[in-house]
């Protein structure tokens, strides 16, 4: 239940105060977002599995979004940025959809 009253205050006071993204940081935030969004999804699967350890799920949260960040600001060194921001998204999506189809098969026993 905390999880969700921050979630809802979270979001709320981001509405209110309406805050404004650099522009050098804009490139990685929808990168930071699915890298953010799998450790999220893959928490909520250990939470089903009755193994969440909360410890992990912090480091998972910001490993995940300093390494999607880390490889897209390494290819917009290398001049490839938008290939492997596509490859991180990819990756990351797989990810999403295996831990998702692993819940809703737990969920719905199919």
């Amino acid at each position: 239940m905390i999880p969700v009253i921050g979630l809802v205050i979270g979001v709320g006071v981001g509405i209110w105060l309406q805050p404004t993204v650099p522009v050098w940081l804009q490139p990685y935030l929808p990168i930071a977002i699915v890298a953010a969004l799998d450790a999220v999804v893959g928490a909520l699967r250990a939470l089903g599995e009755r193994r969440f350890n909360d410890r992990v799920f912090v480091i998972s949260f910001i490993s995940n979004v300093l390494i999607a960040g880390f490889i897209v600001f390494l290819g917009d060194q290398l001049g490839v940025g938008s290939q492997l921001s596509t490859g991180v998204i990819v990756v990351l999506g797989i990810r999403i959809f295996a831990n998702a189809a692993a819940i809703r098969r737990r969920i719905f026993h199919a």
